[in-house]
């Protein structure tokens, strides 16, 4: 795996390219976090990324120092971490599938330009459908696989420690469960691994007096599912919660970690699934993926994996 060159970047500088609701609520939660002492801002809208900047630096006398500005492509050359936020909203009723044709053409128009700077370091998408633009990601950048990564089900997983921990009246940081597939409607819950602090989940729901597990196993998996649609048909988009999950997973890569989380990332036979990106848990540190981490599937989940692989690899055929 040829790694991150950390000689040729600096490692506490990261750019975003899109500055719209996800972008610059990304931009202010890493501002908050420490992690970076350099933040580029990049934007089609050069008023809006330089509006963005200007608001977000005001915050920094509360926060560490950190000197954060409105750029274009010429900035990224040392940076260790370039976030690909740009895109089309997914607007109430839509899927993000159903933004597939727009956001590919976006990113033939920056990935292009970061390719042509021999950029170093690793690209996070957070674009959406995530999964099939990190695969257009890998195969338009020619950077290794390992080093272009997804924010993935990172955002759905929080969601279903969210709602497990609402449900258990536990702390959801103590709920181990991922969401694993598509960031989207064939996303798959994986219940047959999930546990609370080591005790299997449905001991662990006995035990504070919930038996129904099928009917409400089947009702947290189709929250989570739908969570981004309730909000969205509320508030127009959502942007919180995947900041804060771009800021875990930034923390990860710089810190250089290891944690394991599920980014989404190309895969190659596991599961039987070849040649498209989606989440899996994965060991994430300053080069990136550093592997896949195999965890405990049934059957029925793993028909469902690779049901959820062949619609992304349908889709992204279509498109691409």
């Amino acid at each position: 795996m040829e790694k991150n060159c950390f000689n040729c970047t600096n490692v506490r500088k990261v750019v975003m390219i899109g500055c719209g609701f996800v972008g610059s609520a990304c931009c202010f939660s890493l501002m908050q976090s420490g992690l970076f002492s350099e933040m580029v801002l990049i934007d089609a809208d050069k008023a809006k990324a330089e509006g963005e900047a200007l608001d977000i630096s005001h915050g920094v006398p509360f926060s560490k120092p950190i000197k954060i500005y409105a750029g274009d492509y010429d900035d990224i050359k040392n940076a260790s971490l370039i976030i690909i936020s740009a895109g089309a909203n997914q607007k109430p009723g839509e899927t993000r599938l159903d933004l597939v044709k727009k956001n590919i053409s976006i990113f033939k128009s920056i990935i292009p330009e970061i390719k042509k700077r021999d950029y170093k370091g690793i690209l996070l998408i957070v674009a959406n459908p995530v999964d099939i633009l990190t695969t257009v990601a890998i195969k338009l950048s020619g950077l290794p696989e390992s080093r272009v990564i997804g924010s993935g089900t990172v955002l759905d997983t929080a969601r279903l420690k969210h709602e497990l921990g609402n449900h258990l009246n536990v702390d959801p940081r103590s709920v181990h469960a991922f969401i694993i597939g598509e960031h989207g409607d064939s996303e798959i819950a994986a219940w047959s691994s999930a546990n609370i602090s080591g005790i299997p989940l449905h001991n662990f729901c006995e035990m504070r007096g919930h038996f129904n597990h099928e009917e409400a196993t089947k009702k947290i998996a189709e929250d989570v599912k739908n969570s981004a649609y309730e909000i969205i048909s509320r508030k127009k988009a959502t942007y919180y919660g995947i900041a804060m999950a771009v800021k875990r997973i930034c923390e990860a890569i710089a810190r250089d970690e290891k944690s394991i989380l599920p980014i989404s990332s190309m895969l190659h036979g596991e599961h039987g699934i070849e040649g498209i990106s989606l989440s899996m848990p994965a060991i994430v540190g300053k080069d990136g993926v550093e592997t896949l981490v195999p965890i405990q599937l049934n059957d029925e989940e793993v028909s469902k994996l690779r049901l959820s692989a062949k619609t992304l690899q349908d889709t992204l055929n279509q498109n691409f």
